[in-house]
């Protein structure tokens, strides 16, 4: 997975091929994909989610540039996989998560595995997390129509915020930088996310039919 699909394509940030090393995937997949768990792609996990594909999950970590002594604030917990890669890099991360049996799913997992420098809260992603706020760096992993006021409100001077940005079928990875007042906008690479729903994301469909 390392050489053929992440290495070769332009991940070259060695604390990030080294987390990524380091972390069983198999651990946050159903039991039935674990023979996929390394192939080069997403794979759906439990409500309707996925697990991003390991290419993605190390461009966006490479991208959000992060240092052994950052804050971190990862909206969309999912399995729980991009924020045990970010636990291994950060001093540490805190992450949101709309659906609670992910939540709680992904808290054992990353138990299991031993790392405590990580705190989830349950909420609308879409908002952050205010009650830990500032963040040196923000990822999100799930794709909003734009970027959330409330999410650069959270984030330090010069602090980077990672977050596919687009439609409901197809976005951009886009990475923001804060630059007191205002924000330096950089679009990077093709993407597919599901949506990031909230308040400040796409709204939540309650249409009964």
């Amino acid at each position: 997975m390392i050489d053929q699909q992440i290495r070769s394509r332009g991940v070259s940030d060695l604390r990030v091929l080294d987390a990524m090393m380091s972390v069983p995937r198999e651990r946050f997949v159903p039991s039935d994909a674990c023979s996929s768990a390394y192939d080069d792609c997403a794979l759906p996990i439990a409500a309707g989610q996925t697990i991003s594909q390991p290419f993605i999950v190390a461009y966006m970590t490479q991208q959000l540039m992060v240092e052994p002594h950052h804050r971190i604030l990862e909206i969309g917990t999912g399995s729980g996989y991009q924020c045990a890669i970010l636990a291994r890099l950060a001093a540490h991360v805190y992450s949101v998560e709309r659906i609670d049996d992910l939540r709680i799913a992904a808290a054992r997992t990353l138990a299991d595995l031993g790392l405590t420098n990580v705190t989830l809260r349950g909420g609308d992603g879409s908002l952050g997390l205010p009650e830990f706020a500032p963040y040196d760096r923000i990822l999100v992993t799930a794709a909003a129509p734009r970027i959330p006021l409330a999410l650069l409100d959270q984030l330090v001077d010069n602090g980077r915020l990672v977050i596919p940005i687009g439609g409901p079928c197809e976005q951009e990875i886009v990475v923001v930088v804060r630059d007191g007042v205002r924000t330096i906008e950089t679009s990077m690479l093709g993407c597919r996310f599901v949506k990031l729903l909230g308040e400040q994301g796409w709204q939540v469909d309650t249409t009964t039919s």
